[in-house]
């Protein structure tokens, strides 16, 4: 009896199922489409700008703690979360001489209309960033025991790494601003740990830029045995934390790059593909590199430092056409960029590499080594030799444009 009345409950299962089949097929057409418009809702959201949800995930821990009550003889057995990090003001006044207060002067939008976005949102978002990452031009004194040539040192040093591992312009500047943000939140930080600083920040930097970065062990290997691979993984960690995973500012190459398109586009539905000349991008890039090592290029914002290498390779003109910038917004800054032009002129610049297993329109993007630092001593004695005369003020426009055609070297290419 009882496997016959497990029979027949198991038949009433069946007739079931098929009943209730034929009354689910009718909503399943509507409910595969509810589930897709859900999927690509969910696709809308994760495609929101890193630095909003980084925002509004503050916004919502700082609500969190202000409600709450914290034991101040508590103590934290985590070492993680012993890193001296200075509190973010949201309400911090802005000094008129301020890198910041610089950027908020309102721009021209250089930028074309764009097929796949508003030009206007694409340039609110690029000012954003400008004002989000605001570097301290005297973070040095929070070091007593570290010199601007140290921090110079350190760069050239980086530099000559990504040359060797062929990596991007970006990445290298992605690891300068790490670096120089990260040295503004901490204090007396010994020399013997820049270099520790510095691989760690090109590590951060080449996972987030490179498609194939090297392995961590070739991080180390750079180093000649000064750091190890679980020293990167935890200064690494300690990095993050001090920049509050702030990782994606508009870079001065970027900049750069924003600049160069705008000067020389043509096909507008083509916005996104570089229509520059490599050479020329390659010229303004090595202005750029030199001035980076100077400590003194932290008083500018990244868009006014790119603006200002503009200038001296092209007119004023061309400069507000691409930047949005009038004259006197980088005019202390085309000034001080006067005796790193000269030392470019007189050196000369670079020719466009070729490295093996990079494709060629590719070239101009990987980060390059010349010898900075002697190039760097030459840029000292030229602001010495220009103070003593008196003659710091910019150059003739046109500084760095190319010779003509019949004065021109063979353009042969340099393989790696």
């Amino acid at each position: 009896m009882p496997k016959e009345r497990d029979a027949m409950e198991g038949d009433m299962g069946k007739e079931e199922g098929c009943s209730g089949s034929s009354s689910s097929s009718s909503s399943s057409s509507s409910d595969f489409s509810a589930r897709s418009r859900k999927r690509k809702a969910n696709v809308a959201v994760f495609l929101q700008d890193p630095d909003e949800e980084m925002a509004k995930t503050e916004k919502t821990v700082k609500s969190q703690s202000d409600n709450q009550t914290w034991d101040n003889n508590a103590v934290c057995e985590n070492p993680c979360t012993q890193i001296p990090i200075p509190d973010k003001e949201g309400d911090e006044e802005i000094s008129p001489g301020s890198t910041l207060a610089r950027v908020m002067t309102p721009r021209a939008i250089p930028l074309p209309v764009l097929n796949w976005a508003n030009r206007e949102e694409v340039w609110k978002v690029m000012l954003s960033k400008e004002m989000t990452y605001v570097r301290d031009k005297h973070f040095l004194l929070r070091h007593p025991l570290l010199q601007p040539k140290m921090r110079a040192i350190l760069l050239d040093w980086l530099m000559e790494v990504c040359e060797v591992y062929k990596l991007h312009r970006e990445t290298f500047y992605l690891a300068q601003d790490f670096f120089d943000r990260y040295m503004a939140t901490q204090e007396n930080v010994v020399k013997t740990l820049l270099q520790l600083i510095g691989i760690s920040c090109l590590f951060i930097a080449a996972k987030l830029e490179e498609i194939y970065p090297p392995k961590l062990h070739q991080f180390a290997y750079v180093t000649d045995g000064a750091c190890s691979g679980s020293d990167i993984l935890n200064m690494e960690l300690v990095i993050m934390k001090a920049l509050k995973w702030h990782l994606s500012p508009l870079t001065v190459v970027s900049w750069l790059n924003v600049y160069m398109q705008v000067a020389y586009l043509n096909d507008f539905s083509e916005v996104l593909l570089p229509q520059y000349p490599q050479e020329i991008f390659v010229q303004i890039a090595e202005l750029l590199d030199l001035c980076s090592l100077d400590y003194d290029s932290l008083e500018f914002s990244y868009g006014v430092l790119a603006a200002s290498a503009m200038y001296h390779f092209s007119s004023s003109e061309l400069m507000q056409k691409v930047s949005g910038y009038e004259w006197c917004d980088i005019e202390k800054c085309v000034k001080w960029m006067v005796p790193f032009a000269m030392v470019i002129r007189e050196t000369g610049s670079s020719k466009l590499k070729y490295f093996r297993g990079i494709p060629l329109e590719e070239t101009h993007h990987v980060q390059t080594h010349i010898n900075s630092l002697d190039l760097l001593e030459k840029v000292q004695g030229k602001k010495a030799l220009l103070s003593d005369q008196n003659r710091i003020s910019p150059l003739p426009t046109g500084v760095l444009t190319p010779p003509q055609s019949s004065k021109k070297q063979s353009n042969e290419q340099e393989p790696m």
